[in-house]
């Protein structure tokens, strides 16, 4: 049964690394294997045996852990009515999965009242888990009994940022590759780490700034609690908190409006009536590929 008092999540925090144990020995067995079933979905996306498997496996334990909680997960979509819900990736990262890159991980988040309150992520080829729950901090390490208190960066200036995304092709999608390629050329340094990772890193304070132009609520609920929860801040790119937005951009705080003033919504930036807002003083990427020639 889930704790007594709402606010306390510990019993949840423990069952999440319950699930995770299970899903990591489920994606572990199937990584690199010979056999591994790889299906494209609707949206031409791939899907493995191992998604396919992590997310049926977690969602029994959830019967039987929590049969009045709902469950949404990237896989089976959403089941139950509950005002707690459990929200689940089984496999984030299946392009890296299924190519035998080793960084992907499984996310698992659970949702009061539209609130992320508790978030674990577990990539077992890294060797390195991440989790928070609400007013009890983020963690790094192996285990619960192993691990590392997290803090974001305290990094005030774009200039002296860096920056990780997963790709360019969803901002052209987005028609905002010019600004995302402005933001780069403001910040001191980009990566594209990508997926789950670029967020951990901002929580480690390894990372300033990470963002993307199209998500769904599986690929950010566990990421936002767990950025908060270490001083960060995690929004949509319309300057909305929390992972519901289907967008993201996460920083230490300090940088967020800023970052927000290139990518997304920022109502009080001073250069937004500029007609060169907010290239300035980057150029465009026309601008970006002339200075290259």
């Amino acid at each position: 049964m889930p704790p007594t008092d709402p606010r306390d999540f510990t019993d949840d925090l423990r069952l999440a690394h319950v699930l995770a144990d299970d899903a990591d020995a489920l994606t572990t067995s199937r990584f690199k294997a010979l056999d591994l079933h790889v299906m494209s979905k609707p949206d031409l996306t791939p899907v493995t045996d191992a998604d396919q498997g992590v997310e049926e496996s977690i969602r029994r334990t959830l019967s039987r852990a929590r049969s009045r909680d709902a469950v949404t997960g990237e896989e089976q979509g959403t089941t139950g009515s509950s005002n707690r819900r459990w929200i689940v990736d089984p496999i984030d990262g299946t392009k890296n999965f299924v190519r035998g890159v080793p960084v992907w991980a499984t996310l698992i988040a659970l949702a009061v009242d539209d609130e992320v309150v508790v978030g674990l992520v577990s990539a077992p080829q890294l060797n390195r888990r991440w989790w928070a729950s609400t007013g009890a901090g983020s963690w790094t390490g192996k285990s619960l009994l192993k691990a590392t208190r997290m803090q974001v960066s305290d990094v005030r200036r774009l200039e002296d940022a860096s920056l990780s995304y997963s790709s360019l092709s969803g901002w052209e999608e987005r028609d905002q590759l010019d600004d995302m390629v402005s933001l780069m050329r403001r910040v001191w340094r980009t990566r594209a780490y990508g997926d789950f990772w670029s967020y951990m890193l901002v929580a480690e304070g390894a990372v300033d700034l990470a963002a993307e132009p199209e998500l769904e609520v599986y690929d950010m609920a566990a990421l936002d609690v767990i950025v908060r929860e270490s001083g960060g801040r995690f929004t949509s790119l319309a300057g909305d908190d929390g992972p519901w937005g289907g967008n993201a951009i996460a920083s230490n705080g300090h940088l967020h409006e800023a970052a927000l003033a290139f990518l997304g919504s920022s109502p009080d930036d001073p250069d937004r009536d500029d007609p060169d807002w907010p290239r300035r003083p980057g150029g465009s990427v026309s601008d970006l590929r002339h200075r290259r020639r």
